[in-house]
């Protein structure tokens, strides 16, 4: 997987208030599944919002395959475009009167052809499955479905990484699964997915690697399992294990069964974890 995104040494601070990212660097590459997670006010929205170009690091830099991002008007639309963030509330999100004027909103500020913006709306919306909902008011729309615009309002722009800032926050269990499918299906198609969120339960699920904020600082980046084996790490950023890497180790600690083989990842999900069971049971 090659490098998308790096930033190196960047730090900002909003007006006199202490920093709220202190010389942070970090990259992300096509394709790859990672979460971001920490308490209120660790950093990681602020990350989000230099990431995707609405906010400008006051110290440090951004690249985007490896050629720095400046300030240049063409700059940081290249990094909009590359760069997609969908929001924790849709509604902040929308600005046009239906869902089919929604989406097509980016890709006609690209300037681009109107027959290819169509075919990026009608590609996005049926990728979503959306296309029901075209004339209707995106904000009259339930949770899930509002997730589902937002998302296809930043595939019309055929990025190559996807920040969600609290994706699964307010839906319900059917929409989280239903969101988790979305995600597995756009890291398949070589998609960076990149989630911030306060759920350890739903990182450990969707993401490959954690990045751990506490400060305005990373203090871990690794992939899931060995971040959430620290527990000096989870006590500095104020974070819990995930509920089934937690029965996972009392399982292996209670009855003696020896650990998943190497290419045996962990339990991830109920149905892996009576799948472990099953395979020890005596």
């Amino acid at each position: 997987m090659g490098e998308l995104l790096r930033v190196e040494n960047i730090s900002y601070k909003y007006g006199d208030r202490g920093w709220a990212l202190n010389n942070v660097s970090v990259s992300f590459n096509a394709g790859e599944r990672v979460a971001i997670l920490g308490g209120n006010g660790a950093g990681k929205s602020t990350l989000f919002l230099c990431c995707n170009g609405v906010l400008h690091p006051q110290t440090g830099k951004i690249y985007y395959k490896n050629k720095e991002i400046t300030h240049s008007k063409k700059d940081i639309n290249t990094q909009r475009q590359a760069v997609g963030l969908v929001f924790q509330d849709p509604d902040s999100q929308f600005i046009a009167g239906n869902v089919e004027s929604e989406v097509s909103f980016g890709p006609m500020n690209l300037r681009l052809p109107p027959e290819e913006v169509s075919r990026r709306v009608e590609e996005s919306m049926s990728r979503m499955n959306i296309n029901e909902y075209r004339d209707y008011a995106p904000h009259y729309l339930s949770g899930g479905e509002k997730k589902r615009v937002s998302i296809a309002d930043i595939l019309a722009m055929r990025p190559e990484m996807i920040l969600f800032d609290e994706p699964s926050a307010s839906l319900d269990p059917i929409n989280t699964d239903a969101l988790e499918g979305i995600l597995d299906e756009l890291s398949g198609a070589g998609i960076a997915i990149v989630v911030s969120t306060h759920d350890v339960d739903f990182a450990y699920r969707v993401a490959e690697r954690a990045v751990i904020f506490a400060g305005g600082k990373i203090i871990a980046d690794a992939g899931v399992d060995e971040v959430f084996a620290s527990d000096k790490t989870l006590a500095a950023a104020g974070l819990k294990k995930p509920l089934l890497y937690e029965a996972y180790e009392a399982f292996v600690n209670i009855y003696g069964v020896p650990p998943p083989a190497p290419a045996r990842k962990r339990p991830k999900t109920i149905a892996e974890y009576k799948k472990y069971i099953e395979d020890y049971r005596v």
